[in-house]
């Protein structure tokens, strides 16, 4: 499930990361028409998240690479053993901060499960909805309860899936999300959901 991509020139990553961010990109800093450095300053301009590794035989740089949070300085010729540490580092930071990639009218964009508040299912389409704004995808709710079980949603009507870390309080029939969101609960689901809360807030504890 991994996609590398390399860049001959940092203008033409950009424009890439643009349309569609990486998780993780490792930078030379020389490289032709625009170095390393500049590159990183531009990325970190279109993204908070992503993990910069700097490739370079002159550690003096160093410094500056603080400057845009860089995550590690690797010097050329790479080191295997420092470059698997690397990579099992950010596999598992990514573990915690595991995104939805979704097709919008803009074309791919990527969304913070943990901002996620509900997905409610509209004919062919889903909304999701997270805490500062709404997107409709053309997709199937079914499909996101599979997908997102682990990360602690619950379905908690025909309609709606919640996520279990955003709920404020359980009423008569309904749940209560954090924004006082009120979705209504089938009668089915309402022992599940309970128990699915209680494990939750369990194992968020240990």
């Amino acid at each position: 499930d991994i996609i590398i991509d390399t860049y001959q020139d940092g203008n033409d990553l950009l424009i890439r990361f643009e349309k569609q961010p990486y998780d993780v990109v490792f930078l030379d800093i020389e490289m032709p028409a625009i170095n390393g450095i500049s590159v990183a300053k531009k990325l970190r301009g279109l993204s908070e998240d992503v993990f910069l590794i700097f490739l370079t035989g002159h550690i003096e740089y160093a410094l500056e690479g603080y400057e845009v949070n860089a995550l590690r300085y690797l010097t050329k010729p790479v080191n295997v053993d420092k470059l698997k540490e690397v990579i099992n580092y950010v596999m598992e930071k990514r573990k915690s901060r595991h995104f939805l990639w979704i097709r919008t009218d803009i074309g791919e964009e990527r969304v913070a499960v943990n901002q996620i508040l509900y997905l409610e299912a509209q004919n062919q389409n889903v909304l999701i909805a997270t805490e500062d704004r709404k997107y409709i995808v053309r997709h199937n709710i079914s499909n996101y309860e599979q997908e997102l079980r682990e990360d602690g949603f619950f379905r908690i009507h025909r309609g709606y899936l919640v996520a279990l870390r955003k709920v404020k309080g359980i009423g008569k029939r309904e749940v209560i999300l954090e924004g006082d969101i009120c979705l209504p609960v089938s009668r089915s689901k309402e022992k599940g959901l309970k128990e699915a809360l209680y494990q939750f807030i369990k194992e968020e504890a240990m």
